[in-house]
Order: C-alpha cells, then structure tokens, then sequence
C-alpha cells in the first residue's frame, strides 16, 4: 500500500471523527482510483459535516465511476439546487447528459467546463460524443435544426481516398514521411521496442502548387486516417485570447479523431519568427501552437501533425526543436518522372491527337510547378475551344497547341527558387536547405 495512504488511514483510526483528515484520505483513495474505499469515507464526512458540498461532488464522482450513474444523478440534482458551480461539477453535469443522449447539453456544459479549468479536457469523453452524434445522426443544436456552429464541433473531418499512387514523383519527399509517419502506425511493435511514439510532426516547404497539400491528403489516405485541413482563417480571431482557443479546439479535435493528420497550410503565418514579431497577441498565438506540439498536457500520440510553407526562413525556429517538426522536408518541382506522370494525367481525359511527344514536353518544363503544368493543359484547351466552337466539334489538342502553351506560360517557381537562393547562400548555416542547394546545384 501506498505509504500516504498507510499514514492518512492510521491518523484516521487515531481520529476518526476528524472530517477534515477524512477529506485527505478520500481525496487519496479517489487519486488512486479505490472507488469503493472512497465512497465509504464520504458517507463518513457527510454525516459528520452534511453541508460539505465538495464532499457531495466527490462521493456523486465515484459513485459515476462505480457505474452508480441514477445515484450520481441524484446528488447532482441536489448540488444544482444549491447552485454549485465548480468545474468539475459541470463536467459530471456533461457527462450525466451524454448518458441520456443530451448531446446539446453535453456540448454545452463541457465546454463550459473546460473554459474554466482546462484541465478537465478529456478526449475520450469528446470520443464518446462524437461516436454519439454519429450513431444518433442528431446534431449537436437545435433538435430539428442543425447550427453552423454545432456542425463545426466535428466538422471539416476528411477520409481521404488517395494514396501515395495518386501523386507522381517526390519518392525521397514519400520516403521521409514514411519513415516518420506512415511505418511507424503500420509497425507500432517496431518503434515502441526502441522507445518511439507513434506521431509527430513534418514541415513540408518549397515553391507553391508543387504539391504540398495532395501529399498531406495522401498520408492520410495511405493509413486510412481521419484528416483535418487548417486554414488560416480557421485560427486567426479579432478577439484577444480567441485565436489560441480555436488552435486548441482543432488540436482536440484531432485528438479525438486519432489516428488523424492534422495539416496546416502556410503555417508561417501562425508561426512566424516572434523576434520579428511587435504585436505580442501574435507571440501568444505561437506560444500556444508549440505548447500544442509538445503533447506535454495532452497526448499527441497517434497524432500525425504535417505542416506547409512557401517562407520557411520567416518560421520561428523553436518549430524545428525535437518533438515538435522533427523533419523538415523540401517538396521540389516535380522532376521528370514526375512531369510525365501529370502530362499523362491530365491529357488522359481531354480530346488530343494521335501521338503526343510526351517526352519533349517534359523537357520543355523544367522547374515547372504541378499547377503550372495544369495552366499549361488549360492553355491549350481555351486555343482550341474557338475552333471547335466555330467548327461546332470537338476539335483535338495537337503537340503545337501544347507547346506554344509552355511557351505562354513561365514557371511561377523562379520567384521562389530566387528568393531561396538567397537564403541558401547566406543563411544556411546549419544546413537546413541542403536540399534546395543540391537542387540549385550551388556548392557548399
């Protein structure tokens, strides 16, 4: 027996009328989760002080966790007449709702639970919720009438269907999020022989439209899991302390939906440097995100966290610390291979000529984007959408129409690969853009 619990149960039987040592040792039994001991010590401080609400909240708590949930009721009802207002009084109140499939009620009073003491946050409790709404298809408003606000409780919740085959090329860029995300779900036995969570965070960047966004969706498709795309909007708030309450929320969210990746696009506007930072709201805001990372009060295992970027260099560095983005990974151009593969990909549907040099055009784009790719296909279908229009039939894309495409169409990634350029020559002391030198093929 634990030497606390020895002591407060001898100083008891030395001074059994003593309510408050009584308090100590029940708190005691409860910590340790001896329910049935627990219940007995409360009855004991009830009778010698009745009005002790906080003893009435406990013994209706251990009552819920022996399964006596109608006589925890009971005492519940009897702590609302007395306007009890603790927390933790109003997460049991959530918990009693749920239990009779309030579900608007059960929102409610967690909520307002967890506003007041964040440290009743409890993910499996939002897990039961959320696999109530599913089961009951209630929403979680108005009985008959859904809100937008309760439809956002567990909305934006996505089972991608692609998969790593979906997406052409980046096989190191697929290697590394494997290695990090994909084996370790897959072979949990593996990573937890050496001592491994299973989680973690990867920070994609490199030039828009190369792809980002449809690996994260990927991932998530490759291990059948629940996926979450934040946006800026979806964070951002006027009001102060509003914006770290939405980060929070979502990051729940995610936990309640485990296994789930959880994606953030552009994530240098949540996350920027705060030295550079004069607005301290901002600073709070990345306080909270790495606060989020770190898992240390809430659980991140199984909680796949993918992050993207255009301006890595304007992201706070205390992202990059172990634990939080452990791998930061440039997502190129598509390479050859990879040009290729979107060609065939996007001419595979649309009316063309027999025998497209399929070869040349890949060679002709060069640094060219993904989304430069498609506004170079979109090109040659408006060149040829007059004709057909004229002809009144479908008139088919040649080589030419595809070619003077690319010559219309410049890669937008030259902007970016300048901009990184800079950065590689001049700040790249730790070596965090060796892949972007090799791609530039700058030497060290």
């Amino acid at each position: 027996m634990d030497n606390t619990l020895k002591n407060l149960k001898e100083a008891v039987a030395l001074s059994p009328d003593n309510a408050i040592l009584r308090k100590m040792l029940a708190k005691e039994l409860m910590a340790e989760e001896y329910w049935s001991e627990a219940e007995v010590e409360l009855k004991t401080i009830l009778r010698l002080t009745a009005q002790d609400q906080e003893a009435k909240l406990w013994l209706a708590q251990s009552y819920w966790a022996l399964d006596k949930k109608s006589v925890a009721a009971v005492i519940a009802e009897e702590l609302e007449d007395q306007g009890c207002d603790a927390p933790a009084f109003t997460f049991l109140l959530a918990q009693l709702a749920l239990e009779n499939k309030d579900l608007p009620k059960a929102k409610e009073y967690y909520e307002i639970a967890v506003n007041a003491n964040l440290a009743l946050k409890n993910t499996t409790f939002e897990a039961q919720l959320k696999e109530t709404i599913l089961e009951s298809g209630a929403a979680l408003g108005n009985a008959t009438e859904s809100t937008e606000a309760d439809e956002q409780f567990f909305a934006d919740i996505e089972k991608p269907a692609i998969t790593f085959d979906h997406v052409g090329g980046l096989a190191s860029v697929k290697k590394e999020i494997a290695l990090k995300i994909i084996h370790p779900l897959k072979n949990p036995q593996i990573y937890e022989a050496y001592g491994k969570k299973i989680g973690g965070g990867v920070l994609l960047y490199g030039p828009p439209g190369c792809g980002k966004t449809l690996l994260a969706r990927a991932t998530a498709g490759e291990i059948n899991a629940s996926f979450i795309n934040v946006g800026i909007s979806d964070i951002l708030d006027m009001w102060v302390g509003s914006s770290e309450k939405n980060l929070h929320e979502i990051f729940q969210k995610a936990r309640a939906s485990k296994p789930c990746v959880l994606f953030f696009d552009e994530v240098d506007a949540l996350g920027a440097s705060r030295s550079t930072m004069q607005n301290s709201s901002s600073r709070f805001i990345v306080n909270q995100f790495l606060d989020e990372l770190d898992g240390i009060r809430y659980s991140n295992d199984g909680l796949l966290i993918l992050a993207a970027t255009n301006s890595p260099w304007y992201l706070d560095s205390a992202f990059r610390r172990p634990g939080r983005f452990d791998r930061i990974v440039f997502v190129q151009p598509p390479d050859a291979p990879a040009r290729e593969a979107i060609f065939n990909l996007y001419l595979e549907a649309i009316p063309k000529e027999a025998g497209i040099n399929i070869t040349k055009l890949v060679k002709q784009t060069k640094d060219y984007s993904g989304a430069d790719l498609k506004a170079v296909i979109d090109i040659a279908i408006e060149s040829k959408l007059e004709a057909s229009l004229m002809e009144n039939k479908v008139v088919p894309i040649t080589q030419k129409d595809l070619l003077n495409a690319i010559k219309r169409h410049q890669p937008s990634t030259k902007e970016w690969l300048s901009t990184a350029k800079n950065h590689v020559l001049y700040a790249n002391q730790s070596g965090l853009y060796d892949d972007v030198m090799k791609y530039l093929n700058l030497k060290k």
